[in-house]
């Protein structure tokens, strides 16, 4: 049955869905289609791939600052907008330049409609749901994920970029009665001690703050920076032969749009669960390293040439690990959070996560060239699970901690 709490979570996450289907599309069609889009080179793709999350770095605190002196339906509708707008853009702009300030405009977007996200799950969460809702708004605002590089990657071979693009951006802008139904017009609380510079300098002294931004950051830098940018890449160059099923031929663009779409079908159900399971013990840390060392298994196996429908199984093992890892990530900060600091914790840790999701694509075509696009993987694997043996370390050190504490 659902709650009272889950409905502006519901709202907010579904609007972020619609409003992610251009950039989601963009990671699936990009790195084939670049040549159309009037690029050069292919360190540019990387580039236009992280400029959005770059420009988010000094936005963010702007943001968490302005989200007290507008409502928060106005941010959001300032997002909405820009969404369709920028969306549009990619299919009728040609050139690194020009597509670059679109995706900047896009940053600006998200900036609003993550935070915004955040911010409504703290309001309605308790410690008993709160891994819960974070599982249920990360799962459907995947939903945008989901159609955006499916659809995107079919209907780039299918009908063209620019339609295609087209459809996309009116989708987003028809979202608009909607946010002016929805979202309440009310201005965040705790004005005064949220948007101090002092609750940023706080925040780094509240128990698990580092380990949490280091798990965030590692997170976003390999799966929605590295692995989202690259696998279409991988899939055209390890199997660059067409597929067909059915009678239907598929390129690399497509099918890699099919892999990752399958990831955010799933999420909608697996999150909240996920979420829920980690709200039921008294820590996350286990689940969050069990998935870590289980997603550098997964990263070490992918670049061989394995037959295809064992090559499938391991991608699917490895968006499972996905949706662990971000969904406990993201339910390890609300819980640092939740405690006080609301906006300055999850501001900073919006900041650290946009770092991450910036330096994934252009260190991965970076590394890609210089070596190749295995040993990229192997790296990746390797951050996976140091990130697991520091927590592991980390966890005991708090443990023995505790115990010290209890019976001095």
């Amino acid at each position: 049955m659902r709650t009272d709490a889950e409905k502006p979570v519901i709202v907010i996450a579904l609007i972020t869905a619609v409003c992610l289907l251009g950039d989601t599309m963009l990671y699936i069609v990009l790195p084939i289609y670049w040549e159309s889009f009037g690029l050069t080179s292919l360190w540019q793709v990387g580039v236009l791939l992280s400029i959005n999350r770059f420009v988010r770095l000094p936005l963010n605190p702007f943001v968490g600052w302005l989200y007290h002196r507008i409502s928060k339906r106005t941010g959001v509708l300032i997002a909405v907008g820009l969404a369709g707008i920028t969306t549009c853009s990619y299919g009728y702009l040609s050139g690194f330049w020009l597509l670059c300030f679109s995706r900047c405009l896009w940053g600006v977007a998200w900036a609003f409609l993550r935070l915004g996200g955040f911010l409504t799950v703290l309001q309605v969460a308790d410690q008993h749901n709160r891994g819960f809702l974070i599982g249920k708004y990360n799962g459907l605002w995947g939903l945008g994920g989901l159609t955006g590089m499916l659809a995107g990657g079919i209907l780039a071979d299918v009908i063209g970029i620019g339609a295609m693009t087209l459809i996309f951006g009116a989708a987003a802008l028809l979202s608009i009665p909607f946010v002016i139904r929805y979202i309440p017009n009310n201005f965040s609380d705790n004005k005064r001690v949220t948007s101090s510079i002092g609750a940023y300098k706080q925040v780094w002294k509240q128990k698990n703050m580092i380990p949490v931004m280091i798990s965030g950051l590692l997170m976003s830098m390999v799966f929605f920076g590295i692995y989202m940018s690259t696998l279409s890449r991988l899939i055209e160059l390890n199997y660059s032969e067409s597929f067909s099923l059915f009678g239907i031929v598929f390129g690399s663009a497509t099918l890699a749009g099919i892999i990752q779409a399958i990831r955010w079908s799933w999420d909608p159900i697996l999150a909240p669960r996920i979420g829920q399971l980690s709200d039921q013990h008294s820590g996350r840390t286990s689940f969050l390293i069990t998935a870590l060392f289980l997603g550098a298994v997964w990263f070490v196996i992918l670049p061989f040439r394995l037959p295809l429908i064992v090559w499938f199984v391991v991608l699917l093992f490895l968006q499972l690990t996905w949706t662990m890892i971000a969904t406990i990530t993201d339910s390890f900060a609300t819980d640092v959070a939740s405690k006080s600091y609301k906006v300055a914790i999850m501001t900073t840790y919006t900041v650290v996560v946009d770092v991450g999701a910036a330096i994934g694509p252009a260190l991965g075509y970076m590394l890609s060239e210089i070596f190749n696009i295995s040993v990229l993987y192997w790296i990746t694997g390797s951050l996976l699970f140091s990130l697991g043996v520091f927590l592991s370390f980390n966890n005991i050190y708090e443990i023995r901690k505790t115990k010290q504490n209890y019976f001095a």
